[in-house]
């Protein structure tokens, strides 16, 4: 069994497919580490129609969606270990500590089951978050969908499963592995390009410099 089960439930399964079908994703998919399942909500909708929206009470502009059609979809697949999670401009915002939890890094016990609803339309019936276990926002600016804030989600979870990563320690040493810190700078072939010289403390083989030249490089993030 896969370590990590998603199941996105979304109206646009063809705005995710590609990007979880590359790269480390599709590598921790294929490894078993992961498992990609999609839930499409017009499935449940309402009517001739499969309706998932309508009007809000007491007016308004745009669309909200129903409660019926996302109960009945999340009901489908929610399972004993299940744990829901909504993309939403209200939630707590998604850092580096929660994505590490999720995945189980530091967690003992993590569910192994994701549920993520990509809401769409104005927003959602307020009796949908009766379900949500995770409220995530991914900053203060709002999106059309909850397509990109599932893969972001996604994606900075599954990175952090150990057999993703070419390196055992790369999710361990990179930036906000220990809360809001930046990584020190790094450099490749060649030392020397255009006048830019790459720092001769990382050139010099002394490893012990080398960690506390690092050390001494890592920075904050911002506000």
């Amino acid at each position: 069994m896969p370590k990590i089960k998603f199941t996105i439930i979304t109206l646009f399964r063809e705005a995710l497919e590609p990007y979880l079908n590359t790269s480390m994703m599709w590598k921790a998919k294929e490894k078993g580490i992961v498992e990609f399942d999609f839930v499409n909500l017009r499935d449940f909708g309402l009517g001739p129609h499969k309706s998932v929206d309508d009007t809000p009470y007491g007016g308004g502009d745009g669309m909200l969606l129903r409660c019926e059609p996302v109960f009945a979809a999340i009901e489908s697949v929610k399972m004993e270990n299940s744990k829901v999670i909504l993309p939403t401009p209200v939630g707590q915002t998604w850092n580096q500590e929660l994505a590490r939890e999720l995945a189980g890094v530091e967690a003992s016990s993590v569910a192994q089951h994701y549920i993520i609803l990509c809401p769409h339309y104005e927003g959602y019936d307020e009796r949908i978050l009766s379900l949500v276990d995770y409220k995530i926002s991914l900053g203060h600016y709002v999106l059309t969908g909850g397509e990109l804030p599932a893969l972001i989600i996604i994606d900075s979870i599954t990175r952090l499963l150990p057999g993703v990563l070419g390196g055992e320690t790369s999710a361990e040493i990179e930036s906000f592995s220990d809360g809001d810190n930046l990584e020190y700078p790094q450099y490749t072939k060649p030392a020397d390009f255009r006048g830019m010289k790459v720092p001769d403390v990382l050139l010099s083989g002394n490893h012990g410099e080398i960690a506390k030249w690092r050390k001494e490089h890592e920075t904050r993030s911002a506000d």
